[in-house]
């Protein structure tokens, strides 16, 4: 008796979370079974206890529902609004957005795979068991299957040193086919997670490890497979590169634009033209490297040649490559400095001013040399900048010299050598030049920063002196600033302590002077800082597929709370004098 007494208890405050919910969405009983089902589905939630029955708390779905909202770039809410079942009911990938317990989501900042999931080589060997079954409405041969898989590894070897070789005749079935084994396959396929027909689940990963199935790569056989193809059919080769990112080891990213986004982008065009976006480049090199020659990471290309595919259609990537060294809105500027309150963007040999309000000074730059007197003649990059906060002086890097500044004009006895700063790399070797400098408003201290490498030092009480000397244990890797471009333009502290990490035309914020954080997503520099269009938005062409697509899926609710919330119904049913009052 008691335990019935219970159990209408919990199923009664189970429906006072269903009517707070219910109250201020459009959402039915049925929708907010399958909404909790798709939180535990993705990570968001704990999964029930079926030995406990233990129902979800009110502000635990409403601190998940906010989770998943930031991660799927929504507002806020923490409500089930429409925007957000509709991104819950978009195909997405299987693999959950969230790893790991709330101990470990507070623990791992990086949202590049978990310790020991990356391959302990760098030359991998790649197969295909089985390939797409022809259809009615696309015919991809398997020797442009070959080649967009192949185009598809190189997206990740033109960045790492990673090699890939692709056996030949793995889907004969006389060999097991090397590291990473690509097949396509339909519903039930013995790896514990069937497909479920065209227009659910795309393709799944498993992460690298020394199991039979790590790296495997399974594509849904029931969807249409593509090369440039329009809405109606699923390009093969986007898929394929987000599925062999993890297949290497990356989890889903929440920043845009990156290939590893868990929804279905579309087709990119020209593969050959393709390029990994910032987040993932920084990703990927975090766990393997950086490609420091320039021989090619795939080895044996197929012999096709792909034809030229239909025009690409415009998406949220915008990453362009400068035309005009003075255009403020292509990024890649060479210093970046808060002096006396405002920011200044240097690039060439111009530079623009941003107010504290984030308001621009003027779109048109001003030449370095007519602000600041006293750098030499023909003065076309600085290197770093920062104000000295125990005199307010600033300190300019260009090569292997510094100047000070007093206001705008340079002190006497400038330049001097970089060597007065007793800068030494981890081999001895005295640092030529200075790649970023900052003090940081969380200590006081400044930074210099130098080819993955920075020193601290005290200038609180040394003034203008002119021989320093680092502090002790120094230098040390820049990889410290987790989730943080290891080799940045420059770094500034701005607003509440912030610091402003600056790479390309992207910018990382570290709040109130926090080192490891949970993963921080790239702005966009032109747009926040220097008043830049907007990139256009992603059109919605009319088709069976979501356009924004996905490349897993969504399941309907768990048996477990169906059966809850019929039971709630009869309760309903037999109480609904008592339900009136809660309500």
């Amino acid at each position: 008796m008691l335990w019935r007494r219970n159990n209408e208890m919990e199923l009664l405050l189970l429906l006072c979370l269903v009517v707070n919910f219910m109250g201020r969405t459009s959402a039915s009983v049925d929708q907010y079974s399958r909404a909790v089902d798709w939180l535990s589905r993705y990570g968001y939630l704990p999964p029930p206890d079926p030995r406990t029955s233990k129902l979800q708390t009110r502000e635990g779905i409403e601190k998940a529902i906010r989770v998943m909202q930031r991660f799927g770039g929504l507002p806020e809410t923490g409500l089930l609004d429409n925007e957000t079942f509709k991104l819950m009911s978009t195909p997405r990938c299987s693999l959950p957005d969230i790893v790991g317990g709330e101990d470990m989501r507070r623990r791992r900042r990086k949202r590049y795979a978990l310790s020991g999931l990356k391959w302990q080589k760098t030359d991998l060997t790649w197969s295909v068991h089985s390939y797409p079954t022809p259809s009615i409405s696309t015919n991809l041969p398997k020797d442009q299957v070959d080649t967009l898989l192949f185009n598809a590894f190189k997206a990740w070897s033109d960045v790492t040193p990673l090699n890939f070789r692709q056996l030949r005749g793995a889907n004969t079935g006389a060999t097991a086919g090397g590291d990473i084994k690509v097949s396509f396959a339909k519903l039930l396929h013995d790896d514990g997670y069937p497909f479920d027909g065209q227009g659910g689940t795309l393709a799944h990963a498993f992460f690298p490890g020394d199991q039979d199935v790590s790296g495997d790569t399974h594509f849904d056989d029931h969807e249409t497979w593509s090369y440039g193809g329009d809405s109606s059919t699923t390009d093969l080769f986007t898929v394929a590169v987000h599925e062999f990112g993890h297949a290497l080891g990356l989890s889903h990213s929440s920043s845009d634009p990156s290939i590893m986004r868990p929804y279905y982008q579309g087709s990119v065009g020209d593969v050959s033209r393709f390029r990994l976006a910032l987040d993932d480049r920084m990703a990927i090199q975090q766990l393997y490297g950086v490609r420091i020659n320039g021989r090619p990471g795939v080895v044996n290309p197929p012999p096709t040649l792909l034809p030229r595919p239909p025009p690409p259609r415009p998406t949220k990537s915008f990453d362009p490559s400068p035309q005009d060294p003075q255009d403020r809105c292509q990024g890649g500027f060479d210093a970046v400095a808060n002096i006396r309150g405002e920011v200044f963007f240097f690039k060439g040999s111009h530079f623009w001013r941003t107010k504290q309000d984030r308001s621009l000074v003027s779109p048109r730059p001003a030449r370095i040399q007519n602000f600041w007197i006293g750098l030499p003649p023909g003065t076309n990059k600085i290197d770093a900048v920062y104000e000295r906060k125990s005199d307010n002086r600033i300190v300019f890097f260009i090569g292997s010299q510094y100047w000070v500044f007093e206001a705008t004009v340079a002190m006497s006895g400038y330049p001097r050598p970089l060597s007065d700063w007793g800068i030494r790399r981890k081999n001895g070797a005295l640092v030529d030049r200075v790649d970023a400098a900052f003090s940081w408003a969380h200590n006081g201290k400044t930074y210099l920063f130098s080819n993955g490498e920075f020193w601290r030092f005290d200038e609180s009480h040394r003034g203008d002196q002119t021989i320093k000397q680092p502090d002790a244990d120094y230098p040390r890797d820049n990889s410290i600033w987790g989730g943080a471009p290891t080799n940045m333009d420059d770094i500034i502290t701005w607003g509440e302590g912030d610091t402003y990490f600056f790479k390309d035309n992207f910018y990382w914020v570290f709040t109130k002077g926090g080192l490891n954080q949970e993963y921080v997503a790239p702005k966009s520099t032109g747009v926040d800082w220097l008043r830049c269009p907007a990139p256009p938005p992603t059109p919605n062409p009319p088709g069976p597929r979501n356009p924004t697509g996905c490349i897993c899926h969504f399941n309907g609710s768990s048996p477990s709370l169906r059966s809850s919330f019929l039971l709630l119904i009869s309760l309903l049913l037999t109480m609904n004098q008592f339900v009136l009052i809660i309500i």
